[in-house]
């Protein structure tokens, strides 16, 4: 559960019941934001304006964070709160500096699968990123939490995170294959489109209204490349998956620098000063993903990635189509990152990317919302169910994992 520890003053998780409990929340958030994002970019919402919306409300989740659990109880010189700690800058600067890297990590990270969910797909593309962290980060998080966690368990649940790749790949290369049969001449890649199927296709979307196709059949395809704002036909997955791998490895470093940010494994800060509390790291980790985001997504607005429209500043402003959607996203994504630093100062950052496993929400959306693998072929579902039953072992096997971190803030 959430205490306030007896003379310390600042709100921390300090039970494994209550770690488990905030990662499962996290897991929640962290797998539903990017269907939302996924949503807006099908109805056509530029992904700048979709971007620079959830920014806003993501920051507004830490700052949250920061003056309602960092702030209760007094301050003391061994756990000082937040405002305190802001104050105290001149001495804990290393510790923000890594902070700050990995909300630069998050954020780009962030940015990547907002593009690779158009090409890839929701299902895909969580898996292949998570799949990335996990084994990158969790391994790295292992061995800075002093082997916190217990091995055995550890990596036995990297492992069916790997195996779940695997049948993840088959998945989508099953699932492109039935695609391909539905669409005839255009192939699961779209590397062999000719001109002329793109004008037989796009000749038939005009007549096709989005909502009268049947998900998964051939004619509801035209027409969502019809209404999405990132254009996908005729373009090679290499270029999509490459995207999703970026964002994968960028994901991969965030947990590790949050977890030398709070805990100063490598000696950083000077003796007699005190760790930044997990709610002061994550304002400063929030503060430079949101700074990052909106020079990014500003230049995109006149300078787009992959063939999006341009916009501009203006144009943002006045694009109210979908705005609570996109706000709704940064605040889940918001709180589901809060949840998971809080698990994971109390159970370990190790234990705490079993959040990763988020592809088990995000899988679900993209077929409740989406249709995904609608009208598919009896393969694909067994390769689906597969890939969740592991994907549902690896994060029993990554929280079973956890053990209670002493609490100490010097």
């Amino acid at each position: 559960m959430m205490v306030a520890a007896d003379g310390l003053g600042i709100y921390v998780v300090e039970s494994k019941g209550g770690a488990i409990a905030c990662m499962m929340l996290s897991l929640l958030c962290l797998g539903t934001w990017p269907a939302l994002m996924a949503l807006l970019e099908r109805r056509g919402r530029l992904p700048q304006h979709t971007y620079l919306d959830y920014s806003i409300t993501n920051f507004l989740a830490a700052i949250f964070f920061a003056f309602v659990f960092g702030e209760i109880g007094g301050s003391t010189p061994e756990a000082p709160t937040f405002i305190t700690q802001l104050t105290q800058i001149q001495d804990n600067w290393p510790s923000v500096l890594f902070a700050m890297a990995g909300g630069v990590g998050l954020s780009i990270g962030n940015l990547a699968t907002q593009y690779a969910l158009a090409f890839v797909g929701l299902s895909v593309t969580e898996v292949t990123a998570a799949s990335i962290t996990v084994v990158i980060g969790t391994t790295v998080n292992y061995f800075l939490d002093n082997r916190l966690n217990r091995a055995e368990l550890l990596f036995s649940g990297v492992g069916c995170f790997l195996v779940a790749v695997c049948l993840g790949s088959a998945v989508h290369s099953s699932n492109s294959a039935d695609i391909e049969a539905k669409l005839g001449k255009v192939s699961g890649d779209c590397k062999t489109v000719n001109q002329e199927v793109h004008q037989r296709l796009f000749a038939a979307e005009e007549e096709v209204v989005m909502e009268n196709a049947k998900e998964g059949t051939a004619a509801f395809l035209i027409a969502l490349e019809g209404t999405r704002s990132i254009k996908v036909f005729g373009k090679s997955m290499v270029v999509g998956l490459g995207i999703t791998f970026f964002s994968g490895l960028s994901f991969s470093l965030f947990s590790p620098l949050f977890n030398l940010a709070t805990n100063d494994q490598w000696h950083t800060l000077k003796q007699g000063v005190p760790k930044l509390i997990v709610y002061t790291a994550f304002f400063y980790f929030s503060l430079s993903c949101f700074v990052i985001a909106v020079a990014l997504n500003v230049r995109f607005l006149y300078k787009p990635l992959l063939g999006s429209p341009r916009s501009s500043f203006g144009g943002y402003l006045n694009d109210w189509n979908g705005r609570g959607w996109a706000l709704l996203a940064g605040l889940v994504c918001g709180f589901g990152n809060g949840l998971q630093f809080m698990g994971g100062q109390a159970a370990g950052y190790a234990a705490s990317d079993a959040v990763q496993a988020l592809p088990l929400v995000s899988t679900f959306w993209g077929i409740y919302l989406f249709g995904e693998y609608k009208r598919s072929s009896p393969r694909t579902y067994a390769l689906l169910v597969g890939m969740l039953a592991m994907f549902a072992v690896a994060v029993g096997l990554l929280m079973a994992s956890a053990r209670e971190r002493e609490t100490q803030f010097t």
